[in-house]
């Protein structure tokens, strides 16, 4: 069953700059680690302090694979590092979605 990790950060709103470095650093690591990125996205109008990631697996035992691969990359380990040490995310949190068959990678059929 596919699956997807949600993750809403709540990040310091004056460092948003590192936290667009960081999620840059994520589109190179996490790909390379076995994980389907969706994407990060900063907030643009609004709340000013609210970032999503969103990553996808083919199951769980997917993401468990990953899990083991990231923890011995070095490239993922630096960036969390880097995270803790700049402390621009205030709050993390995780939800497990399961993906809509039908629903998930549709090709657009008009241009906008």
């Amino acid at each position: 069953m596919p699956i997807t990790c949600f993750i809403r950060y709540q990040i310091d709103p004056f460092q948003r700059e590192a936290f667009r470095r960081y999620a840059e650093a994520w589109g190179r690591i996490i790909p390379r680690c076995g994980g389907n990125l969706l994407g990060y996205f900063l907030p643009h109008e609004g709340s000013n302090d609210i970032a999503w990631g969103l990553i996808g697996f083919d199951s769980l035992a997917a993401y468990e694979r990953y899990r083991a691969v990231l923890r011995t990359d070095p490239e993922g380990r630096a960036n969390f590092e880097m995270a803790q040490a700049q402390r621009f995310i205030l709050r993390e949190e995780r939800s497990w979605l399961e993906d809509v068959a039908g629903t998930v990678h549709q090709p657009r059929q008009v241009t906008p």
